[in-house]
């Protein structure tokens, strides 16, 4: 584990707000000389506390605005069951995250989907064919209320 000290913090808070900024624009919202400011950044990265940079697309605009969570039981939660499903399931591009749950299910998938049919169409060539599912529980999304991409340092 990584140990950040105040200005790390102030660092990653600024670029996790803004992965644009200019190193001379995060230096002076940090209180660094430019230099000073990159050598720490490269540091970030260098550690894999920065593992890289995105753009955050507005699913609206792009037409993928229903979120789905899917509940995926396996029929084993032996090693290679888990393993055979997690290298399937990166295979399923509107799969935005998969996470190996505790509970009455093995799995939670988030899809990000353009409507019901798209869901579908991924149900059917996608998630019902994925190694070892047992059962596919699916809720969709109202509406978010709340989402963010900051980690709290």
């Amino acid at each position: 584990m990584y140990s950040f000290d105040s200005i790390d913090c102030l660092i990653l808070n600024e670029l996790q707000a803004d992965g644009r900024l200019s190193r001379s624009e995060l230096a002076s919202r940090v209180g660094l000389s430019t230099s000073a400011c990159h050598r720490r950044v490269r540091r970030l990265e260098a550690e894999g506390v920065i593992d890289g940079y995105v753009a955050i697309l507005d699913t609206e605009a792009i037409g993928r605005d229903l979120d789905v969570f899917v509940e995926v039981s396996l029929v084993s939660q032996s090693e290679e069951w888990l393993r055979r499903f997690e290298e399937a399931v990166r295979g399923c591009p509107e799969v935005m995250s998969c996470h190996l749950v505790a509970g009455d299910a093995d799995y939670l998938l988030h899809l990000a989907v353009k409507d019901h049919r798209d869901f579908e169409r991924i149900h059917n060539r996608h998630l019902s064919r994925l190694p070892g599912v047992a059962r596919l529980r699916s809720n969709f999304a109202i509406r978010t209320v709340y989402e963010t991409t900051r980690h709290v340092l």
